[in-house]
C-alpha cells in the first residue's frame, strides 16, 4: 500500500535536564506506566525515524513534553532554561533538517520575554510556532499581560499550539475519581476552556491574524459550535462583545490536530463544522502509537483529497513547510 505523505504536529521530545518538570504530571498517569516513554522521548535517531517512516511521516514538528519551564517558580530561571531547551532542539533539527521541525518552548511567566524568544526561534532557529502547556501560574493566554506574545505571533504569522496541562487547582468534581484528572477528561475540560477564554475575550478581534492550534480533534469543541453561538446570545456577558459569532473564529483563527483521536465520527464532525482545511495530522508520539494513528487515517472514510489535505497539505500551508 502506498502511504499518504504526512507532516505530524504533536510529536514530543525530552531534554535530560527537564525530567523534574515532566515529573509533575505523574499524578495524572498510572504509576505502573509513568516514565516508560522516557527513552523514546529522548531519542532523535533511528527509533523515532523508523516510527515516522512506518506510517509515511515526512516531517515531525517536535515539541518539549510539558509542562517544562511553565512549572518553574522563578521567572529568571524559566526564561533562561526555555532558551536552553530551544537551542537543544535546534541542534537536533539541524542534524535532520528535512525530517524535524520544531515548536518553541516559552516561559510565559514573562510574556514580553516569551515574545522575544518566539521571534528568535522562528527567525534564527527555523521553528514554526510555539507550544504552550496550558496555564502558567494560574494565568491563561487571554490575560492582557500576554498581549505581546499574541502580537508577535500574529506579526510572524506563526501559530500557538495549546497543549493540555493541569488546572491551577483541583476542583471538587474530581474528588474520589482520580481517573478523571488527566488525559481521560480534565485535560480536555481545561484546554477547551482555555481556548474558549481566548475566543470570548475578543482576542481574535484584536489580533485577526492570530493562529491557534488545538490537539485531540479540537478538545470536543467542534461538536459544540452551534450551541456556542446559540448560548452566547443569552449569556451573562456584561460588556463583552464579539465582531463575529463564536463559531466563525474556529473557521478563521483555529486549527485542530488528530492527536490521540483515531475515530471517524469526530473526524467527520470536525470536517463538517470547521472544514477539511482546518485539520492537521498528529500522532502524539510517543504517548500514542504511530501505527494506530497511521492505519486509521489511511482507512478513514474521507476522500483522497481530504486525506492529503489533513495528512500534509494543511500543515504545509499553515507552517510554511
Amino acid at each position: 500500500m502506498t502511504l499518504t505523505p504526512k507532516i505530524a504536529l504533536e510529536e514530543h521530545f525530552m531534554h535530560p535536564d527537564f525530567l523534574e518538570y515532566f515529573g509533575t504530571t505523574a499524578i495524572n498517569i498510572s504509576p505502573a506506566l509513568f516514565g516508560k516513554a522516557r527513552e523514546a522521548l529522548m531519542d532523535f535517531g533511528e527509533r523515532r525515524l523508523a516510527a515516522m517512516e512506518s506510517i509515511g511521516v515526512e516531517t515531525s514538528v517536535l515539541s518539549l513534553a510539558g509542562p517544562g519551564v511553565q512549572a518553574e517558580k522563578r521567572t529568571d530561571i524559566a526564561v533562561r532554561r526555555a532558551r536552553e531547551v530551544n537551542d537543544y532542539l535546534a541542534v537536533e533539527m539541524q542534524k535532520q533538517p528535512a525530517r524535524y521541525g520544531g515548536f518553541a518552548h516559552l516561559a510565559l511567566q514573562d510574556p514580553a520575554a516569551a515574545a522575544d524568544e518566539l521571534e528568535r526561534c522562528v527567525r534564527d532557529l527555523g521553528m514554526r510556532g510555539a507550544m504552550v502547556n496550558g496555564q502558567t501560574g494560574a494565568t491563561y493566554l487571554d490575560d492582557d499581560r500576554c498581549a505581546p506574545l499574541w502580537e508577535r505571533a500574529a506579526d510572524l504569522g506563526v501559530p500557538i499550539y495549546i497543549h493540555p496541562n493541569n488546572p491551577p487547582e483541583t476542583t471538587h468534581m474530581y474528588h474520589g475519581h482520580p481517573e478523571l484528572f488527566g488525559p481521560v477528561w480534565s485535560w480536555t475540560v481545561e484546554t477547551a476552556t482555555h481556548a474558549l477564554r481566548l475566543v470570548f475575550s475578543g482576542l481574535f478581534d484584536r489580533y485577526p491574524g492570530a493562529k491557534l492550534i488545538l490537539g485531540h480533534m479540537g478538545e470536543t469543541l467542534p461538536f459544540l459550535l452551534w450551541r456556542l453561538d446559540s448560548r452566547w446570545e443569552i449569556s451573562n456577558r456584561g460588556e463583552m462583545t464579539l465582531a463575529l459569532p463564536p463559531s466563525e473564529y474556529f473557521k478563521r483563527n483555529i486549527w485542530v490536530t488528530t492527536s490521540g483521536v483515531c475515530d471517524d465520527a469526530p473526524l467527520r464532525c470536525t470536517i463538517d463544522t470547521m472544514g477539511d482545511d482546518r485539520i492537521l495530522f498528529a500522532v502524539d508520539y510517543p504517548f500514542e502509537t504511530p501505527q494506530e494513528a497511521g492505519d486509521w487515517i489511511e482507512a478513514a472514510d474521507i476522500t483522497e483529497a481530504q486525506r492529503l489535505n489533513i495528512c500534509r497539505d494543511n500543515a504545509r500551508a499553515l507552517l510554511d513547510i
